[in-house]
């Protein structure tokens, strides 16, 4: 007779049993800073913090959204690597799905999770091609194997098995050992969110939450504050 494990026998828990009250203060538009970039620079210090607390993982993880020819959504976590006046900065292999739908469609949207501050970030806008000196300068700041792992993954195709990338990689390693230089892959680089809106989400208690949202105003550099219905 098998073995039942016990905790194969324990029915998970019901999700709409599952809640948080968030007690968290809650944020105003005269409180805010005079654009969203100088805000998320607030917040994501605020995020970082948390981090080196240990009380939130990974702040720079952002789940990042594209449609597909047909338009369906397609969404996955990808690492912030800059963010400035100019936007908001990934890397990602130009062969992948989402760079082909990016580069078809420019239209993103970016989320940002910090869940155990009860704060979220979400920003709609336009993704524009990094320039290969801004490529390579990032480039040069991985580790090395992570730089050869950007040549290795023939990201989001179908493959055979982890042993044919495995030994694609350990081609590679041999080709460039430590210390050596590895050139930037050609199809490989940057892309800049420039932002049309960023909303940020503050959990309130009753589940009436403050979301402020900037909006770029049509026709000039000004950003206008908008709250909206939690």
């Amino acid at each position: 007779m098998s073995r039942v494990n016990a905790s194969d026998s324990v029915l998970p828990p019901e999700p709409a049993a599952m809640r948080r009250h968030y007690r968290a203060e809650g944020i105003t538009a005269d409180a805010l800073a005079a654009d969203p970039m100088t805000q998320f620079a607030r917040w994501f210090h605020d995020a970082a913090r948390a981090e080196e607390q240990g009380a939130l993982y990974e702040p720079n993880a952002m789940v990042v959204g594209t449609v597909d020819a047909e338009g369906r959504p397609n969404a996955r976590t990808v690492l912030l690597k800059a963010y400035d006046d100019g936007g908001f900065v990934f890397f990602t292999n130009y062969e992948s799905r989402k760079a082909r739908e990016l580069t078809a469609r420019p239209y993103v949207s970016l989320l940002f999770p910090w869940h155990p501050m009860a704060r979220q970030v979400v920003v709609t806008g336009t993704a524009l091609r990094t320039g290969r000196d801004e490529t390579a300068a990032y480039f040069r700041t991985r580790p090395h194997g992570s730089q050869l792992g950007a040549w290795a993954s023939p990201q989001s195709t179908v493959i055979e098995s982890r042993d044919e990338l495995d030994a694609a990689y350990e081609e590679l390693e041999r080709r460039y050992p430590e210390g050596e230089q590895v050139p930037v892959p050609p199809h490989w680089g940057g892309f800049r969110v420039v932002p049309q809106s960023v909303e940020f989400w503050q959990g309130r208690e009753n589940r009436l939450h403050d979301r402020l949202r900037y909006v770029r105003d049509s026709g000039s550099d000004g950003w206008r504050v908008e709250r909206l219905a939690p």
